[in-house]
């Protein structure tokens, strides 16, 4: 059964010099996403480096128009499970669930900027609370490290590998397929 909802997750540390976000006081939310956060939402998947680890984005990703017709469809769909994630009332990423070819998969983009602190993992656990249905499938571009760190700290297991055309890159490259059981 899918549930959507609100997870806060509030750390404090006492550290001086922020290198990730255990040296930070903040809160964590995850919130239902809305047709507004789709703005924000469409500027992250801009950036370059981004595009370029997350490797299998959509064809059109700098059409606006296309990109929030097609966001906005998913807020409604049933099947999918779109969280917008906040870091002290801030949108620094999303997380979702949807359903492909019967399985259960999860996505997540987080602001470049947000990188290396510990938010998509931080994210991903608050999210794996809600969204429980297992098994619960995660893949990645063979090269993108942070992600593939991410998703075996939240416990997910490496199963298998596939073979596609990313957009991002614009040739055929190999991903890694994670299952959480």
């Amino acid at each position: 059964m899918k549930t959507k909802g609100k997870v806060f997750i509030t750390i404090f540390g006492d550290k001086p010099n922020i290198k990730s976000m255990d040296d930070l006081n903040f809160q964590l939310t995850l919130r239902p996403t809305v047709y507004t956060d789709l703005e924000t939402h469409y500027q992250f998947q801009l950036d370059e480096e981004s595009n370029y680890l997350a490797a299998f984005t959509s064809s059109s990703s700098s059409d606006k128009k296309a990109y929030l017709e097609k966001y906005a469809k998913f807020l409604n769909e049933p099947s999918i499970n779109n969280q917008t994630i906040l870091i002290d009332r801030i949108i620094v990423g999303s997380i979702g669930k949807f359903v492909i070819e019967g399985d259960a998969e999860i996505t997540y983009w987080i602001d470049r900027k947000f990188w290396g602190r510990g938010i998509a993992t931080k994210a991903l656990k608050a999210f794996l609370s809600i969204e429980t249905n297992r098994p619960i499938y995660g893949r990645v571009a063979f090269d993108n490290l942070g992600s593939q760190k991410v998703l075996e700290n939240c416990g997910f297991v490496r199963v298998g590998t596939d073979r596609g055309f990313a957009n991002a890159r614009q040739i055929e490259i190999e991903e890694f397929i994670y299952r959480l059981d």
